[in-house]
């Protein structure tokens, strides 16, 4: 009995020296990959990638602070001069650029052709991705064919449309055309797909809830996401669109990159004034993504941990 109780107890031993083996190593190896940190590569890639994005920015502001001889001096200073606001009030009350009334239907077209798109291709995106009918994917297919058609083809037939309908010259002509996209219905159908189950969808109709209430209660808290990021970057290609609105607007009411075009249309161009309004135009934008940025970048992460 002595010797099975001193085997038993040396056992018991032997296991208590071993036992903490394993956790030690479970927990050296979580340290080591809660504590690992990017290398000097990784750091030395992305202030590269910083640089370059500002640095047109610079160059602007550069050009916009000096004269109209400061591009074309070979032994021009990289420090900004003091001219900035002198040249940015020259764009604001140019009377033949019309500042303020070209910001205002940037701003109001910018944002009802984004309001248009993520509401049409939300409910678009959710017909395609949820709902079952015959040609869906055809239709789809046909649906996203439509973004190899160059923009170019359609200025014709659509200016002879407008110009009967007499929407020649105001914002309307540039508005309708945009209310839809096909690469917003593309975006939002492969969101949808992925973010909604489809179980969650059949339990809703079990509890009686219509088709229009199931988009409502379920479709539309999903995407939201998605839609946020489609409603940024369909007002920021809607702000910057030149080709058609330099068409179809009169010069007497543009939008604003019309608007900057008439400070080069002189036989001698002034950079300065001209790169001056152009970071003018920028500054909205600027806003908005410091504004609207970490409520996207929050809302992509909570849509991400949901999924």
């Amino acid at each position: 009995m002595t010797v099975i109780d001193r085997t038993d107890a040396a056992a018991g031993d032997a296991a208590d020296d071993r036992a903490p083996v394993s956790p030690r190593r479970g927990a050296g190896r979580t340290r080591r990959i809660r504590g690992s940190r990017p290398g000097w590569f990784v750091y030395g890639a992305l202030g590269v990638v910083l640089l370059s994005s500002l640095f047109p920015f610079y160059w602007s502001f550069l050009i916009g602070s000096g004269d109209a001889y400061t591009l074309r001096d070979p032994n021009r200073s990289w420090i900004p001069g003091g001219n900035f606001i002198q040249n940015a009030l020259e764009v604001v009350n140019d009377p033949a650029v019309n500042f303020w009334r070209a910001l205002w239907n940037s701003i109001y077209t910018s944002a009802l052709i984004a309001a248009s798109v993520v509401f049409f291709s939300t409910l678009a995106g959710w017909a395609f991705a949820k709902l079952k009918f015959r040609g869906r994917g055809w239709l789809l297919a046909f649906v996203v064919g439509t973004m190899a058609v160059p923009t170019q083809l359609g200025v014709v037939p659509l200016y002879v449309l407008f110009s009967e309908l007499g929407w020649t010259g105001t914002p309307g002509a540039i508005i309708v055309p945009a209310l839809t996209s096909a690469f917003g219905v593309f975006w939002m159908t492969q969101y949808l797909t992925q973010a909604v189950p489809d179980e969650l969808i059949e339990a809703a109709r079990m509890d009686g809830a219509s088709s229009f209430r199931t988009f409502l209660t379920i479709g539309v808290p999903a995407a939201r996401p998605a839609a946020a990021m489609l409603a940024l970057f369909t007002f920021v290609s809607a702000w910057n669109n030149f080709f058609w609105p330099f068409i179809v607007l009169d010069r007497q009411d543009p939008t604003l990159p019309v608007a900057l075009s008439l400070l080069q249309s002189n036989h001698f161009v002034d950079y300065s004034i001209v790169l001056a309004g152009v970071l003018l135009s920028t500054i909205p934008l600027l806003l908005l993504f410091v504004f609207a940025g970490r409520q996207l970048v929050s809302g992509i992460m909570a849509g991400a941990v949901k999924g």
